[in-house]
């Protein structure tokens, strides 16, 4: 079976952008087509399998309104304990790999989830796609693309799905990652060795989660200082490289940025953070971020074209489903009912949706809820031509803050308020507490550079960025924050500053621990009295929302 990488080397590229990329060119009918057609042959795998015929709860669905009708949705619990024991013989398919990803550490501390040889061989398509995506000029432009080109490893190892994706994508373009030996090394090693040898053979591209982009550039910028050029007297490229740098840092009267050193053709990236990072990414690497929308689950969803705006969904991993918040909200507030779904080419316009997927090609996930909640932000592309539904990542359901019932924020907004403030930060954390009967938003944040500010500065600089995004999003996400102050005389947040070094303390404990790779970093919404104990707050003397309220929404 021909790959994308035997289209690179014969000089097929039309056929490469085509194999790769042709879903763009689909009409919606054509699309949803192709959905309705791979979910059918899914359904008769399932049908055949152990775990299969569990899944669908005896049902034996001959139609895509009678799967739709008789199978329930399911989330991670559905799977247990098969898939966290890894079993092959209850499966669809055998499976080529299996991807992890991180769960909750009192039920199921790890993810595991299977992917057959046929999903990954349609999965290396898409990886392949996004290369060609980031770095095209237009509709079947792949003068960018060649066998060889550089990639800094900025992701994790392969056994989790950014790492997945990153080696699909060097399956189907050709990818060289730097450093060469990467899957073997550390993330601290990788970055140091990387960066030495990119020195002397360039970065082509760069891939991985943004606010990880924005690390790496940082440890970059801080390596860049500590250059030693009689090291490169002898390799006069690298030498070059580092003299052309630093005169361009020099004239942009700032420290020595990535961007300085190499000229990068490609940026990917994905995750809740792309919103917030996005500029600060393309400052420090000098290109576009194209933002994907990618999960252990399901490989990737939905990827941005060349205009970097929205996202266009994949036809061939998975079959989409869409729960309108409506009935998201129906079933929140009575969890024995089962919320209606709709199709891509049901979608509204403007309104937000719980996403809802089943695996293609053998995979097992069936009308699985994410957790995740999408926008659809215009029914086709009209600037590049794209039929077929556009859409942004929004939240996680899992990580919305209800304050009072008044303002809902999300991890996101609480996110991108902080970085708005411009306040130097290692990290943070948040949750709702209750201070005497009211709602409160409390945020646990470590400053870093030796900043000095007060706990009530940073409060109040929070508060002015949520107010500030509450007038620019009102009422079109979210109602964010609202008038808290005038109907309960109370500014609903609060501060916390952790000691210095709080998180990385937290982190070493965890691994000395060994904890997965998943659950180093604490979560940034909704942690625990023992996650806060850990990262040494002053003792919780205000109540908590209770657990329950949280666990009731789909688990993970």
């Amino acid at each position: 079976m021909t790959r994308p990488i035997d289209l690179l080397r014969q000089g097929r590229k039309e056929e490469l952008w085509q194999m790769c990329c042709g879903f763009i060119d689909l009409s919606l009918e054509q699309f949803m087509a192709i959905q309705k057609r791979l979910l059918l042959e899914q359904i008769e795998l399932l049908k055949k399998c152990e775990m299969g015929r569990k899944i669908m709860r005896g049902a034996m669905p001959a139609t895509v309104e009678e799967f739709r009708e008789q199978v329930p949705l399911t989330t991670y619990t559905d799977y247990l304990p098969e898939l966290v024991q890894e079993r092959e013989d209850v499966l669809p398919a055998k499976p080529a790999m299996w991807v992890r990803t991180s769960g909750y550490p009192d039920k199921y501390p790890l993810k595991s989830v299977p992917m057959s040889e046929v999903f990954c061989r349609e999965y290396e398509k898409v990886a392949g796609a996004l290369p060609l995506l980031a770095s095209c000029h237009g509709r079947g432009d792949t003068s960018q693309i060649k066998e060889h080109r550089k990639a800094f490893y900025t992701v994790g190892p392969p056994k989790y799905a950014s790492g997945v994706l990153a080696y699909l994508a060097q399956q189907a373009v050709g990818y060289d990652f730097l450093p060469s030996n990467a899957r073997e090394m550390s993330f601290e090693e990788n970055i140091k060795a990387g960066f030495e040898e990119a020195l002397f053979r360039g970065i082509d591209t760069v891939d991985g989660i943004p606010s990880v982009l924005v690390y790496v550039g940082g440890q970059i910028k801080q390596q860049s200082g500590k250059i030693g050029i009689r090291l490169l007297l002898f390799h006069p490229p690298a030498l070059f490289r580092v003299i052309r740098g630093l005169i361009k840092s020099k004239w942009a009267h700032r420290p020595m940025l990535p961007k300085d050193l190499w000229t990068v053709k490609a940026i990917v990236g994905g995750g809740t953070d792309s919103a917030i990072f996005k500029k600060r990414v393309e400052e420090l690497w000098g290109g576009k971020l194209l933002e994907v929308y990618v999960g252990a689950e399901g490989g990737v969803y939905a990827t941005q074209t060349w205009d970097y705006e929205g996202m266009t969904f994949v036809p061939n991993l998975n079959f989409y489903e869409f729960i309108p918040a409506r009935e998201y909200f129906r079933w929140l507030a009575d969890y024995s009912y089962m919320p209606k779904t709709v199709l891509l080419d049901e979608v509204e316009a403007g309104e937000n949706y719980e996403i809802v997927i089943t695996n293609l090609h053998g995979g097992i996930m069936t009308r699985y809820r994410i957790g995740d909640t999408i926008r659809i932000t215009s029914l086709r592309g009209e600037k590049l031509d794209i039929d077929i539904p556009q859409m942004i990542f929004e939240n996680r359901v899992d990580g919305l803050i209800d304050i009072s019932g008044f303002g809902r924020l999300t991890e996101k907004v609480i996110w991108q308020a902080i970085e708005n403030t411009s306040i130097p930060y290692a990290d943070w954390t948040a949750r709702k507490e209750i201070v005497e009967d009211k709602a409160v938003l409390h945020i646990y944040l470590e400053l870093k550079d030796n900043y000095i500010v007060s706990e009530k500065g940073v409060a109040a600089a929070v508060c002015d960025q949520l107010e500030r995004l509450d007038a620019k999003y009102h009422w079109k996400v979210y109602k964010l924050w609202g008038d808290m102050e005038g109907m309960f005389g109370l500014k609903p947040l609060e501060v916390t500053l952790l000691p210095q070094g709080a998180f990385s303390s937290y982190m070493a404990q965890r691994q000395a621990e060994g904890a997965d790779l998943g659950h180093l970093k604490p979560p940034h919404i909704n942690p625990s009295d023992k996650v806060l104990s850990l990262l040494g707050a002053p003792r919780v003397v205000v109540e908590a929302v209770p657990a329950s309220e949280a666990e009731r929404v789909p688990t993970r």
